[in-house]
């Protein structure tokens, strides 16, 4: 039996229709167990360029579903015109016992630029597109700035690709917000082009609260208190699998939120005895 199992009671809180304090931390751990004992970084999630943040990507929400026992059920709305393709995509996701517990929204089209624009075959076959369908743009590159010759892209032969895209992001919008996996994970960052990237990452730093002393002197607390916890799991982790699972499964439920992404970690370590 893993460890997902042995802690599913806790883990499948999506499924009561109201959540305890204990039953939130216990979802906390279990994603944080999860990003640690089966996600790849590159994989199921990454620290895209020019960001520190976690970003969730598709794979990655799609454990998250699977650990919840979630089925997504994505409604599509096509806004199209004539000279592009664009969908909104709404995700909602079901627990097993059929009820709604979450839902994101995701959208994209072939006006974005990185779907909009396409680097020209040639010269010749920039020089013969007309000019409202051609342009020249600056491109970052290792020797510095470039000038690359653009022409429009066929809004039909990427209808599917944005048409996924908006599901994707749909996809990942839900699982974050039904799960509260905000707070490990963040969204859409990797859709951005580079230059915006720093602009929103300051901005999202900006947002949160800052500590005042009180809280500062309890993040001091809780870090020496925490540094112990895993001291000590380390310890019992020396005696194997077995053992460290009962103490795991003897911490309260604040040392198991405190201490939960070092999980993966710990149990790698008791497997190896």
């Amino acid at each position: 039996m893993t460890q997902l199992q042995t802690l599913e009671p806790r883990g499948t809180a999506l499924q009561e229709q109201r959540l305890t304090a204990s039953d939130i931390r216990a979802q906390v751990n279990l994603i944080q167990e999860v990003l640690q004992g089966v996600m790849k970084k590159g994989t199921h999630y990454d620290v895209i360029a020019g960001t520190r943040e976690n970003t969730l990507l598709k794979p990655g929400a799609e454990k998250i579903m699977a650990t919840f026992r979630l089925a997504a059920d994505p409604e599509v709305e096509d806004l199209s015109d004539r000279d592009s393709r664009r969908y909104r995509v709404k995700v909602r996701l079901y627990s097993p016992d059929g009820r709604l517990v979450g839902a994101g929204v995701g959208e994209c089209s072939t006006d974005e630029e990185k779907y909009r624009w396409r680097k020209a075959v040639c010269d010749e076959e920039y020089e013969e597109t007309p000019e409202d369908r051609r342009r020249t743009q600056w491109k970052h590159g290792r020797n510095g700035p470039w000038k690359a010759q653009q022409v429009r892209t066929n809004p039909a032969d990427l209808s599917n690709t944005v048409l996924k895209m908006a599901k994707k992001r749909g996809l990942v919008d839900a699982v974050l917000t039904a799960t509260a996996a905000s707070d490990i994970f963040t969204q859409d960052i990797e859709d951005l082009p580079e230059e915006y990237r720093e602009a929103v990452q300051t901005e999202r730093q900006s947002s949160k609260p800052r500590p005042g002393k009180d809280a500062v002197e309890k993040a001091t607390e809780n870090s020496e208190h925490r540094d112990q916890l895993i001291a000590d799991l380390e310890a019992v982790a020396e005696e194997g699998e077995e053992r460290l699972l009962k103490s795991w499964q003897s911490l309260s439920d604040e040392d198991r939120t405190l201490v939960g992404a070092e999980f993966g970690r710990l149990k790698k370590l008791a497997k190896g005895k």
